[in-house]
């Protein structure tokens, strides 16, 4: 096993969401399977819900697009779980 870097974190993965999307529920549950392979759990953010609670930026953002995953806060894909290419990534990170 190679040397972790002290400064090395752990993955966060996170999707951004909204009630009533039947694409959101498919992809987290995506996210859901592939993160418990790495030991990792997904965070889940509903767009609305935010906007409600007085941040309005994420909605802006990504209203017109959820399902949108995060991995450590960027965007990394949209309306659809890119399996192949999160897992490179996420291995990419370990």
């Amino acid at each position: 096993m190679g040397n972790v870097s002290a400064t090395q974190k752990t993955p966060v993965v996170t999707l951004m969401t909204r009630a009533g999307c039947p694409s959101c529920a498919t992809a987290q549950t995506a996210l859901e399977a592939i993160l418990a392979d790495y030991g990792l759990t997904l965070q889940v953010h509903d767009v609305d819900q935010l906007a409600g609670d007085g941040d309005p930026q994420p909605r802006a953002e990504y209203g017109d697009r959820v399902p949108v995953i995060l991995l450590d806060g960027a965007e990394h894909g949209y309306w659809e779980v890119d399996e192949d290419r999160l897992r490179a990534d996420l291995h990419a990170r370990r």
